[in-house]
């Protein structure tokens, strides 16, 4: 048995336009709202291509802190026509003032706040099925009027 530790590679980098979020009120004391994601691009030295319009991340923030879990569904296109559904789960954190920053639009440094995720990728048999056969992690960043994402397959 192999205990060495897994290598990461970098897969591609997708940069996501995305609407104002819209608020869905509170349950099980969680803030929930949703996120439209508008369309963008994906680049990177294993999948080129862009996002479709009409996925959307769903939020739930916690109160106390803004921990928010988050939940991405959308579909990517591959320059060669293949479509991609994706699911990205992850965690967003950072200090309540840098949270605060972020929410009101302003633009803040990506080493202060932890975001993370683990992206599934359901991709058609053919050029792209090996994204059904690894798992995925992420870095993302929040900017004013997108989400960035470097994606890494681990080894």
């Amino acid at each position: 048995m192999d205990h060495s530790a897994p290598a990461l590679e970098h897969v591609f980098t997708l940069a996501a336009h995305v609407a104002p979020p819209i608020e869905l009120g509170e349950a099980q004391g969680m803030r929930r709202r949703v996120v439209p994601i508008i369309d963008g691009t994906i680049t990177g030295p294993r999948f080129e291509g862009i996002i479709l319009p009409g996925g959307a991340d769903w939020q739930r923030i916690r109160p106390s802190d803004g921990l928010s879990r988050l939940v991405a569904t959308y579909a990517i296109r591959h320059a060669d026509g293949t479509i991609v559904q994706v699911e990205n789960r992850g965690l967003r954190r950072a200090s309540p003032e840098t949270m605060a920053r972020l929410n009101a639009g302003e633009i803040v440094d990506p080493a202060l706040v932890y975001f993370r995720s683990a992206p599934v990728f359901d991709a058609p048999d053919g050029p792209h099925a090996w994204l059904n056969e690894s798992l995925f992690i992420a870095a993302g960043r929040r900017r004013p009027d997108r989400v960035e994402i470097d994606v890494y397959s681990l080894g």
